[in-house]
């Protein structure tokens, strides 16, 4: 309650924010910090094919980049979890974290949209250098963002529907960006005709909103005080709690294998202008993703209470490589029956995100009620992990499919050309679902079924 007492860090604070208070900010903070992330995984491939006029050989280097950038981004998300947990400070281990990383993200992925005109390799070498800045900037923001629920959020009911909610609002946060970017850019153009100096304001303009949002938590949220909360860890305690912890490693080995889910929303603006040469269709596209993940993740909580997370994990991966191959056999012919598709895959996609959250958290609590030491940081580190992973690995799928495709800005679209990408967004996914559902097979925790259900009161 208001006015209680906590200790958070070496020190004592006395005013703590309402529970109430303290979900809100997080909810809010996340939708801020997803709106970024989603402008720039959805449109940075599109910025560079239309705007920054990339080459055909250019974009493969750019993939390259972003999958290399990506993979060190998920390396150092351990480390920096590492670092959060040996971090002691009177605000805590995680919110200053949180503080100082707004304003280094915001200035990034402007920068990320502002690629100068000039020879394409120096525009190659600018885009690598900004990206892997970003990329660093934002496993600073990210990783303490996911911790502070884990630490914050003791009840496990009440931190599923924490969870639930911030994937929720994310998806929301998406649906703004996808719909609202292009025509952010396009007012911001101030001519008939959406510019790069366009995409460079609106994106200037959504990245310090979004990061004035970030910052809510370091103001209106606390962190639990941990059994080992005046201990210095070491690396070493670290990493080998971590790798210990096999329910968590189970977790995180069936989300990467699960990286296709991520495929249409990394290549779906462009699928929509090589498949029906409109990129405003990705707007029907969007919605409907948007949508299925919302309804999932406010559904999720509900789900819950009568079937395990391991279950649902599964189910949710066997259903969406089912949907992927019949919208494979059903073919892009009806946009209409694309995007009943779409946001069928958008509810297994929403189901997947909270229960994967809410898995690593019981991992977390599970691995310090045996060992004593409770490594958020690092633990919710591995979920920044995967989740760049499975977004580098999408785009370098889809990356690949346009370079087999031979698709660039102004070259003329066949057949092929059309069906090799619509493989990509449906084949693709539906083998990596299938194959993200094995590990939860082996997920162990809190009985046979992987995970007791919540309860219903």
């Amino acid at each position: 309650m208001t006015g209680d007492t906590v200790t958070t860090g070496d020190t004592t604070e006395s005013r703590v924010p309402s529970a109430r208070v303290q979900r809100v900010s997080v909810v809010v903070a996340g939708f801020g910090q997803n709106i970024i992330l989603t402008t720039v995984t959805t449109f940075i491939l599109v910025y560079l094919l239309q705007f920054a006029h990339i080459s055909t050989a250019g974009i493969a280097i750019a993939t390259g980049i972003i999958t290399i950038a990506k993979v060190f981004d998920a390396i150092s998300d351990p480390v920096m979890g590492s670092i959060i947990d040996m971090t002691h400070t009177r605000w805590g281990k995680l919110r200053p974290y949180i503080l100082f990383s707004a304003a280094p993200v915001a200035l990034l992925t402007t920068l990320l949209f502002t690629v100068p005109d000039a020879a394409e390799n120096v525009q190659l070498i600018y885009f690598g250098i900004v990206y892997l800045l970003w990329g660093i900037a934002y496993t600073a923001c990210d990783v303490p963002f996911w911790g502070l629920i884990g630490s914050a959020f003791a009840d496990p009911a009440i931190r599923t529907r924490v969870v639930s909610n911030v994937r929720a609002f994310g998806a929301i946060s998406l649906g703004l960006a996808t719909l609202g970017m292009p025509w952010l850019a396009s007012a911001l153009s101030f001519g008939p005709k959406t510019t790069g100096s366009g995409w460079s304001l609106a994106v200037g303009v959504v990245a310090v909103l979004g990061m004035a949002l970030y910052v809510l938590p370091f103001f209106f949220a606390r962190e639990r005080k941990s059994q080992a909360a005046q201990t210095r860890l070491s690396f070493r305690q670290l990493f080998l709690t971590l790798a210990r912890n096999t329910p968590l490693l189970m977790v995180l080995l069936g989300s990467v294998l699960g990286f296709g889910r991520y495929i249409v929303q990394a290549g779906g603006a462009v699928f929509v202008v090589i498949a029906y040469n409109n990129e405003g269709l990705f707007t029907l596209i969007g919605a409907a993703i948007i949508g299925g993940m919302v309804i999932a993740s406010f559904a999720t909580p509900l789900l819950l209470r009568w079937m395990s997370g391991r279950a649902l994990a599964i189910s949710s991966s066997f259903a969406g490589t089912v949907l992927y191959v019949a919208m494979y056999f059903v073919g892009f012919d009806s946009i209409v029956a694309i995007v009943v598709f779409i946001f069928l895959t958008g509810l297994t996609l929403g189901a997947f995100l909270v229960v994967q959250a809410t898995m690593i958290a019981d991992a977390v609590d599970d691995v310090e009620r045996r060992t004593g030491v409770r490594n958020d940081g690092i633990s919710f580190a591995t979920l920044t992990f995967v989740s760049k992973i499975m977004t580098a690995l999408s785009v370098l799928a889809f990356g690949l499919v346009i370079v087999a495709a031979g698709y660039q800005d102004g070259v003329t679209v066949t057949a092929s050309m059309q069906n090799t990408v619509f493989v990509g967004i449906t084949l693709v996914p539906a083998v990596s679902c299938l194959l993200s559902a094995v590990p939860f097979f082996f997920y162990r925790l809190g009985g046979p079924l992987g995970g007791a259900r919540m309860s219903t009161d």
